[in-house]
This record gives C-alpha cells, sequence and structure tokens, in this order.
C-alpha cells in the first residue's frame, strides 16, 4: 500500500471513531464503499468478537498483544508516515480551533500526560498531550500520539485521578492502535489535506455536527477511492481496561474512571441530544460502568490526594476560560475560606487572576503576596505577580520579580516567555534575544517561541530573520501559503548572506511543496 493510501485509511479510520455513537448502518452504507475486503476485527454493526491474540490480557497479565508497526500485510503506517501525519494534523488544528499557548497550563498537561504513558505498553512513543479552549466535556487521541482535551472538560474533573482517566484512555487508544486495527484503502490524497480533513471531522465531533465528519467522507469518494471501515465498542471497553492498569501503575487512583463515567450519565440524564462530545465519542452505558466499577475494585483502597499545580491549572483555566471575569470573581468569593487550606490559597490565585484580568491590580497584588510568602516553592504565584506588574506599566518592580523567579525557577518557560516579553516592552530587544538563545534547549518550538524570537529580530532591524522566524509562527499555525509570503520576503532581505539564503532556500522549498500537494487533491 502506498504512503498515501495509509495515510487516507487512517484518516477514514478516524472519521468513525470521531462519529462514534452518531453513525448508522444506514450511514455507512450511504456514505462508504464496501467493494473493498477487510480484515474484520469486531463491529458494532455485526456483533463479531475481536480474536483473543488482538486483545490485552486480563488484569493480573502485564503482557499486552498489539498489531506490530511493521505487519507484513502493510495496513498500518509506518512510524515516520504516522510523524508526519501527526504533525501536519496538530498544525490544522490550530488553524480551527483554539489551542492553549499558556506554558504553565500545556506543561502540566504534558507532565501528567507523560506520567501516565511511562507506564503504558509502548512507552517509549513519544506523545503530545494538549489542552483545546473549548467549554465542550471532550477528549480526543489524534494519529503520531497526539492527545487533546478541552478546557471544559477539565473543568468537569472533581480530582485529579478523574483527569488521569480520561488520558489515560486516550493513551490506551494509541496503544492498542484502535484507529489502524482493520482497513484497506487506496488513494491519492495527499498527506496536508489528510490532515486538514481530520482536523475538519474532529471539529465534526467537538460541534456534534456529524455532517461535517460525513461531508468529509463524501470529500473523500470523490477523491475516488475505495474503502470500508469498522468500528466497535470493544474498542472503547479495552481502553478502559488498558488505561485503568496504567492509572494504578502511575499511582492514581483506579476508581475515578467509573465515578466519572457515573457523573457524566447523571449530569446528561435529562440533557435529549444535547449530549456533551465526550458521550458521543466515548458512549457511557450502565454496563460500562458497571464494568469499570468492579475492575477498580479489584485494586487496594488508599487515599489519592490532587497535586497543589491541578488545583492551580482549574483555577487558571476556569480564568481564561470566562468570558465575563466579573463572573468568576463572584464565583471565587463565593467558595473563599471554604475546604483546606490549601484549596483556600488555590481559591487566592483565583481570586487574583480574575481581578487582574478587571485590571484591578491594587486588589489582586496583596493576594498574590501572600501566597509567595505562604509558597515560596511554587512558580505560578511569583510569574503571577511579575506579570501583574507588567499589566499595571510598572516595569522596574516587573524585573525585580522576573530576576528572582529565573534564578529560582531556570527551567520555567511561563517565566522565560513573560521575562522576554518584558524586555521588549522595555526596549531590550538583544538581551531578550539572548534569554531565549540561552534557553532554547528547553523551550520547545511553539508559536509562542517562534513569534517572540521574530520580534527580537524585528527590533534589530534584522528583517530576514524576522520574516523566517514569523513564517515558521504561521506554518506552526496551519497558514502555510502565509508562512510562504515571509520566507519570500525574508529571501528580499537576506542579501549576500550565503548562510540564511541556503537555510531560507530550503524551507521555502519544503513548504511549497507541501501547498501543491495540498492543491492536487
Amino acid at each position: 500500500m502506498s504512503k498515501r493510501s495509509k495515510l487516507t485509511a487512517t484518516l477514514m479510520i478516524a472519521a468513525h471513531l470521531a462519529l462514534y455513537g452518531q453513525t448508522t448502518e444506514a450511514d455507512v452504507n450511504q456514505y462508504v464503499s464496501r467493494n473493498a475486503p477487510l480484515d474484520l476485527r469486531s463491529s458494532d454493526i455485526t456483533g463479531q468478537a475481536l480474536p483473543v491474540e488482538n486483545r490485552a490480557t486480563d488484569d493480573n497479565s502485564r503482557e499486552m498483544h498489539l498489531p506490530e508497526i511493521g505487519d507484513p500485510s502493510g495496513t498500518v503506517l509506518s512510524s515516520n508516515e504516522e510523524i508526519e501525519l501527526g504533525a501536519a494534523f496538530f498544525r490544522s488544528l490550530h488553524g480551527q480551533v483554539h489551542i492553549n499557548e499558556d506554558p504553565e497550563t500545556t506543561d502540566y498537561i504534558q507532565r501528567i500526560g507523560q506520567k501516565l504513558s511511562a507506564h503504558s505498553a509502548d512507552p517509549e512513543r513519544a506523545y503530545h498531550f494538549f489542552v483545546v479552549m473549548e467549554p465542550n466535556i471532550n477528549a480526543f487521541a489524534g494519529p503520531g500520539g497526539y492527545i487533546g482535551v478541552n478546557s471544559g472538560l477539565i473543568l468537569t474533573t472533581e480530582a485529579e485521578s478523574e483527569l488521569a482517566s480520561v488520558l489515560g484512555h486516550e493513551i490506551a487508544h494509541v496503544t492498542q492502535r484502535h484507529l489502524y486495527q482493520a482497513y484497506q484503502a487506496a488513494s491519492r490524497l495527499s498527506l496536508p489535506t489528510a490532515a486538514a480533513m481530520l482536523a475538519g471531522i474532529l471539529i465534526g465531533a467537538k460541534t456534534g455536527n456529524a455532517q461535517v465528519g460525513q461531508a468529509a467522507i463524501v470529500a473523500a469518494q470523490a477523491a475516488n477511492q475505495q474503502f470500508q471501515i469498522n468500528f466497535t465498542r470493544d474498542n472503547e471497553a479495552e481502553a478502559d481496561r488498558v488505561g485503568m492498569q496504567n492509572l494504578s501503575k502511575s499511582e492514581f487512583d483506579p476508581r475515578a474512571m467509573p465515578v466519572f463515567f457515573e457523573r457524566m450519565q447523571q449530569a446528561t440524564r435529562f440533557a435529549g441530544n444535547a449530549l456533551p462530545e465526550f458521550l458521543l465519542t466515548h458512549p457511557v452505558t450502565v454496563a460500562r460502568i458497571s464494568d469499570t466499577r468492579g475492575r477498580a475494585e479489584k485494586y487496594a483502597y488508599r487515599q489519592y490526594e490532587d497535586s497543589f499545580v491541578y488545583q492551580i491549572i482549574k483555577a487558571k483555566l476556569r480564568v481564561l476560560s470566562a468570558t465575563e471575569p466579573f463572573e468568576v470573581e463572584k464565583y471565587f468569593r463565593t467558595i473563599n475560606n471554604h475546604g483546606t487550606l490549601q484549596q483556600q490559597d488555590v481559591t487566592r490565585y483565583g481570586l487574583a487572576l480574575s481581578l487582574q484580568a478587571q485590571k484591578k491590580y491594587d486588589e489582586a497584588r496583596p493576594l498574590l503576596q501572600k501566597l509567595i510568602v505562604q509558597h515560596p516553592d511554587q512558580s505560578h504565584f511569583v510569574n503571577a505577580l511579575a506579570r501583574l506588574e507588567v499589566d499595571a506599566h510598572h516595569y522596574p518592580e516587573a524585573l525585580k520579580h522576573y530576576d528572582m523567579a529565573l534564578e529560582r525557577f531556570p527551567e520555567n518557560r511561563g517565566i522565560v516567555f513573560n521575562y522576554v516579553r518584558l524586555l521588549l516592552l522595555m526596549h531590550k530587544p538583544l538581551e531578550a534575544k539572548n534569554l531565549l538563545n540561552a534557553h532554547s534547549a528547553t523551550l520547545a518550538p511553539s508559536t509562542e517561541f517562534y513569534e517572540l524570537l521574530a520580534e527580537c529580530y524585528g527590533e534589530l532591524h534584522n528583517e530576514a530573520e524576522s520574516h523566517r522566524y514569523i513564517a515558521e509562527y504561521y506554518y506552526f499555525n496551519g497558514q502555510t501559503h502565509t508562512a510562504i509570503k515571509q520566507l519570500k520576503l525574508a529571501r528580499q532581505h537576506a542579501g549576500n548572506n550565503f548562510y540564511i539564503n541556503a537555510v531560507i532556500d530550503e524551507r521555502l522549498q519544503a513548504l511549497q511543496k507541501e501547498e501543491q500537494e495540498s492543491k492536487e487533491k
């Protein structure tokens, strides 16, 4: 099977997983050609069961029987192809939803995800966990180990282990290769088009609009392909089972999974057709809750405390998600002085952020100052206070806070990025650039990194480098055409610098080739 055929097949599998719970057999008959043979594993339609050799073993066994990436039938993606599709998918997703770029939030979700994946059936795989700023309760696993969770789901959880149970479930979908278990397809669909279409399908699942995903399937049919897709509730049961194993190994509460499922079911009892996307793509039944609860009871009971950072990130997301900061302020004032001392401190942090969002700096400042004294090892509080002074235009005071914070937390991305912004506001672009370069080894490529670097070079009147890095910013956001324009501008300003010209030309050719491929299909 060709590379493009494999990418298309992956796209089609994900389409049905994204529309899981919405697509009927009639829909499949209407939209899907049944001419291609399949190695059926299991089906909601046929009710056939997965062969024992392709399932994970029971809870008492550590061994997992997984499909091999190098399967000689050629019906799965190679590692490189999956990485390419995953990166392209993530770029396309940037152009369609609001991906959270806050370093403190992204670092937290990546840290908890890596803790779980380290105990998974495929610990060597590179995973990329991220937060989508959407109030809908949803989470999904994309190609290449990209796992997204909506801010609405995080805010709905009442314990860190509940959030971990969702991530563990999605990790299990990846390790058990549920996206790639059974397909046979033929197509000339290009990688950029496949990635963009996959992102569009997930948008359809996010909004609960099955027509969006079905339109993507019709478009793929128009590309003259033949395919058949098989999806199964057995995949969900297996992801629950394997995910629960990962929870226990990672020192999270296995009982959190049925608790979260049950709350989702109870909360939507009177929702009618307005079900959360998490339930549309991960149907929760009484039998499923009973099964997960029974499995959880096999694990020894003990107390699982939420991490301080989990509570802090929830408070921050509540403020970042708010359309009316005043309403969030009222929320935190209502629960002020309730709960444990740690929970009370988190409430004061959330209250300070909500006041800061309303430019009530004098009210927010003493709250953060007290938190810093009480928790000197907590970077979130000193970062928030320094950011407050920046917003209040007290730059010298902010500079003192960032100097202290960087000395105490030298690897903290949020502090580094905010410090760079402050230096740019103070018209110190060389210091800002040097600070970024000094921490480049620990700053993963991101829109924020490229945007700040472009601004530094712009202030230094190095137009070639400024346009080159802003091109990477646009490319990372899924705007390939705009990135090409920026690279052409960089080429015009490069002069006779052989090295810069060579770098720009190589990158320009790669992006132009990708854009041409997306136009061909």
